[in-house]
């Protein structure tokens, strides 16, 4: 799964044909959680643009504003709460790393995956537009697939990382089922780099360069969720 990333670095955010003003004002964030606003790209036509949804997708029909942070690749067609999105609405959500944790029963260490090179990135997105008794909430899931070498270790999931030139076609309306599975697949290890980090990630209000730092594994602590 993907529960928290980072956006440390906007103007390393390269998405050509998309204005920059809603982009560039961006401050660093290194500790993103579910329910959170997340910058996004969407399509709309031939324009894109980029804008902010509630992280947490919650499905155009529910009657509950409970929203889904992951979508499984292996059946986002299938379940109902992703299906009609992952036809109609996907989207780009740019990144610069996550987090995931390694669990040995009630003990978690979370550890950070990025980049060797430290460049950003877009995980491939899917979102939708709940409206209920007066209410309105725009919102989006990270879809995931299954870990690729470096993440195997900690978890068996991993978010699904889009290559540049695969962003055309997930974006277009007009792209097939076919077409846009074959995107949904581990990233390659060998491009990517991570370290052990602080247990202040598990705490949301918690967003400064410190939590990235590297630390050395600790297994003996159990941290608290938040």
């Amino acid at each position: 799964m993907c529960g928290r990333f980072t956006l440390k670095s906007p103007d390393g955010i390269k998405l050509p044909g998309v204005d920059r003003s809603g982009i560039d004002s961006l401050v660093p964030r290194y500790n993103i959680a579910p329910s959170q606003s997340v910058l996004a790209i969407i399509q709309r036509d031939v324009h894109r643009e980029a804008t902010f949804l509630q992280w947490g997708l919650i499905p155009f029909w529910s009657k509950e504003a409970k929203g889904f942070i992951n979508a499984r690749q292996e059946t986002i067609e299938e379940k109902r709460s992703f299906s009609d999105s992952f036809q109609r609405r996907r989207c780009l959500i740019p990144a610069d790393g996550f987090y995931e944790w390694e669990r040995m029963g009630k003990i978690a260490q979370p550890y950070y995956f990025q980049m060797k090179n430290g460049a950003s990135f877009t995980f491939a997105g899917i979102w939708d537009r709940w409206r209920y008794d007066g209410r309105s909430i725009t919102s989006c899931a990270i879809i995931t697939t299954r870990a690729n070498e470096l993440l195997a270790p900690i978890h068996d999931r991993m978010p699904v990382i889009l290559e540049p030139e695969s962003h055309d076609l997930w974006l277009d309306d007009n792209s097939r089922s076919a077409e846009l599975k074959s995107l949904l697949l581990p990233f390659p290890a060998a491009e990517m780099t991570s370290h052990a980090v602080s247990y202040d990630v598990n705490h949301t209000k918690t967003d400064n360069e410190n939590i990235i730092r590297p630390v050395e594994p600790n297994l003996g602590v159990t941290p608290r969720l938040f």
